[in-house]
């Protein structure tokens, strides 16, 4: 089995699950995709929420308090998002013919990603990302530090939607500019 673990930071899209899987249409043995969703933590999401609204105590507005019911609902919120993205993700693959599973994560994608790739005996990593141009400028984006730390081969994909080519082609035929 070809192993290729794929982190993602959004559901993965038909398209973008056809285009990862066009990469391995000739690999010589079966592919098997396994996706890796990170998840917030949800006491981590609340604290950097009530910490960027600290300030306005001094402004003088009420404190805010966060009782373990709500942190509880919180948590529950995002694990369902989470479970969402994730069948979404593996679906995805599965609907273009390719063997998938997947897991959420709520540690350090690197970290977890660095595990999976040595207990799956990965063959190659995928990562699967919105564009991070500041963070891919300075290496610290997570396909720059996964190349640093694994012992495979990583291809950084930018998810995007699929291309509505019957519109370019009118917009050929018109001589219309296509919309940006």
């Amino acid at each position: 089995m070809y192993d290729v673990v794929v982190l993602v930071e959004q559901p993965v899209t038909d398209w973008d699950a056809r285009q990862i899987t066009a990469l391995h249409h000739d690999a010589p043995e079966p592919v098997h995709y396994h996706v890796l969703i990170p998840v917030e933590d949800a006491a981590s999401r609340v604290e950097a929420t009530i910490g960027s609204l600290a300030a306005s105590e001094v402004m003088g507005t009420g404190a805010l308090y966060v009782d373990e019911a709500d942190l509880e609902r919180v948590h529950e919120e995002v694990r369902a998002a989470g479970e969402r993205a994730l069948a979404e993700s593996v679906r995805a693959f599965q609907d273009v013919g390719a063997e998938a599973s997947g897991e959420l994560t709520a540690e350090d994608p690197l970290e977890r990603l660095a595990t999976l790739v040595r207990r799956r005996n990965a063959a190659e990593v995928v990562i699967l990302t919105r564009p991070h141009i500041i963070a891919e400028f300075f290496h610290v984006d997570w396909a720059n530090r996964a190349r640093r730390r694994l012992d495979v081969p990583v291809l950084h994909l930018v998810a995007q939607s699929e291309p509505d080519w019957e519109s370019e082609v009118e917009d050929e035929e018109t001589g219309r500019e296509p919309p940006p």
